[in-house]
């Protein structure tokens, strides 16, 4: 019923007939904004309403940080980076000594202009700089045996060796490759995850705009526009050349260059 006579409400469940019922809120943990459900439970209209926007204010502080922002400032500025199917959220959370490694060494990262004005062998000093400091970290080179069977019959499935392996988390190192070994990685990451032996796939490649260094100290040529680069890379993962794997990109940009 309404308000009885001399302004006072019906006595509420454990309070004396006569007592004044007021107006407070209960604030489930999903209400924010200075939005609140009221209740006769007790407590001022005006203390609850302000209860209520401190709690809105305090959850906007509090929120928790989301996909690449996530990753520390300096390799959010330094690198091109992207990210599908919660990669980040998956390494931070489930993996986080992995995801520190490749923080750390993200971070500590830098490649030289003696790095690319003269031809390399077999690996470039840029992809030595990444996976040696990881192994010094306990990863692996990984090759996984792999095979299918049909009843008695038994079908080899190969894949290819990983650069970079630790705890599920495989790391994989394209500077100058051709663009074709973006579809071998994927296509990896693909399957190993299908087959629960990787959790996140991680590519660390270089930007497009990197080309104008390569050209400014003589080697365009060398890194050419069948090469791997992120433009090459994107269409293969925006096509589901990784299937249902979370991806982590890492584009080395000019930020991260140094005249020597």
């Amino acid at each position: 019923g309404g308000p009885r006579p001399g302004g006072r409400h019906p006595p509420l469940m454990g309070q004396p007939a006569g007592a004044p019922g007021r107006l407070h809120p209960r604030v489930g943990h999903h209400l924010s904004g200075g939005v609140a459900a009221l209740c006769l439970v007790g407590g001022t209209l005006a203390g609850s309403m302000a209860s209520a926007a401190s709690f809105g204010r305090r959850q906007g502080k509090e929120k928790t940080a989301m996909g690449t922002d996530l990753l520390p400032e300096f390799i959010r500025e330094h690198y091109e980076v992207h990210e599908w199917k919660h990669a980040c959220a998956i390494l931070a959370h489930d993996f986080p000594a992995e995801w520190k490694d490749i923080c750390d060494v993200l971070t500590e990262f830098r490649f030289y202009r003696s790095w690319v004005s003269v031809g390399g062998g077999r690996k470039s000093k840029i992809s030595e700089a990444i996976d040696q400091r990881l192994y010094a970290r306990q990863w692996v080179e990984k090759h996984f045996d792999t095979e299918i069977r049909i009843d008695k019959q038994t079908l080899e499935s190969p894949t290819h060796q990983i650069d970079c392996f630790r705890n599920r988390v495989a790391l994989e190192i394209e500077w100058n490759n051709k663009d074709p070994f973006y579809d071998r990685d994927l296509n990896n990451f693909r399957l190993l995850f299908e087959l629960r032996a990787v959790s996140v796939g991680v590519i660390v490649t270089r930007c497009d705009d990197l080309q104008e260094i390569f050209e400014g100290v003589g080697r365009g040529s060398s890194f050419g526009a069948s090469t791997t680069h992120m433009s090459k890379l994107l269409p293969r993962v925006l096509g589901g050349g990784g299937g249902g794997c979370p991806l982590l990109v890492f584009g080395i940009s000019k930020k991260l260059y140094v005249e020597d």
